[in-house]
């Protein structure tokens, strides 16, 4: 799952990110509103965690672009600013929840589950597909109740299919939810290829069904 700070803060900045990586997720930082703007026009996010202000903007103002753009990332509000005011702006423009300055990174790591649960898997913990069973805060899939050892790419990259089955998911847009920015630095889609490979290869010797079809010259997609 990829989330992006927006936060001005380099500090909080970092440590958000640092316990984020901890707990399984790309993680990106966009300092002020001109990169928050850029990144978010360039790429999709699970969730963004979006201060008010900014030194270059209003953070509000992300929240806009996001519903013209009519992007369906998840926003979290995270501000110093804590009247009712702000709150119901935040609200109002489409943020998914608000989180006043200071917070407990344990509680920030809750919501943001709890957000991404309820857009990609109307509020379930547990998603059940057939025999498979993936737990999304235990971060475990499993085949006929027997878990999968599963790397934290092969596990992200399942996940991702799953949230958006029945839909054909390229490359590109595959690369970029496991590897973020760095995406572009790869010269071809040989590292998509090789966790796919394993990935497929783990599910079927599990007794999974073949859900996953190459879709030639697109991409990928998961049918069930």
């Amino acid at each position: 799952m990829k989330l992006l700070v927006v936060e001005d803060e380099k500090e909080l900045s970092k440590s958000i990110a640092t316990y984020l990586k901890q707990e399984n997720y790309l993680c990106e930082i966009a300092p002020d509103f001109k990169t928050a703007i850029d990144k978010t026009e360039s790429f999709d996010y699970d969730c963004i965690l979006l201060d008010i202000s900014l030194p270059d903007g209003n953070g509000l103002n992300v929240l806009k672009e996001l519903k013209a753009n009519n992007k369906t990332d998840g926003v979290i509000i995270i501000s110093a600013k804590n009247s009712i005011d702000d709150r119901i702006a935040g609200l109002n423009l489409g943020a998914d929840d608000y989180l006043a300055k200071p917070f407990h990174l344990s509680e920030l790591s809750a919501r943001i589950s709890a957000v991404i649960r309820r857009r990609r898997f109307d509020g379930n913990k547990i998603i059940v597909l057939n025999e498979i069973t993936i737990d999304t805060v235990a971060k475990m899939v499993a085949i006929h109740h027997v878990g999968l050892d599963l790397t934290r790419k092969e596990y992200d990259l399942f996940l991702y299919l799953v949230s958006n089955k029945n839909r054909v998911i390229s490359k590109n847009a595959i690369a970029e939810s496991i590897s973020g920015e760095g995406a572009d630095l790869y010269d071809n889609y040989d590292f998509i290829y090789a966790h796919m490979k394993n990935l497929k290869k783990k599910l079927t010797a599990a007794g999974c069904e073949d859900y996953i079809k190459s879709i030639y010259g697109m991409g990928y997609k998961f049918t069930i």
